[in-house]
């Protein structure tokens, strides 16, 4: 059993590093492009909203996000 958790720590560990190092190859740069344009596609096609990540922060974050929309009202105050 501790084989098994010794040796799957181990592969998310080398696994993480050899990502890293591809996505900063000029390979790993046009693949994760690719990866990316299709994703959009797909998501546009498909007319999902795929990524809510902004609404899901503020829903955790409820204090800062008040904060943030205290400010971003005084910089519109302001420009007018």
């Amino acid at each position: 059993m501790w084989f098994w958790i010794v040796s799957s720590i181990t592969g998310s560990i080398l696994g993480e590093a050899s990502a890293n190092w591809f996505e900063k190859t000029r390979v790993g740069r046009w693949f994760y492009e690719k990866v990316n344009n299709y994703y959009n596609w797909a998501a546009g096609m498909l007319g999902l909203e795929v990524l809510k990540a902004e609404s899901k922060w503020r829903k955790k974050y409820p204090h800062i996000a008040a904060k943030i929309n205290k400010l971003e009202q005084r910089i519109n105050e302001l420009e007018k």
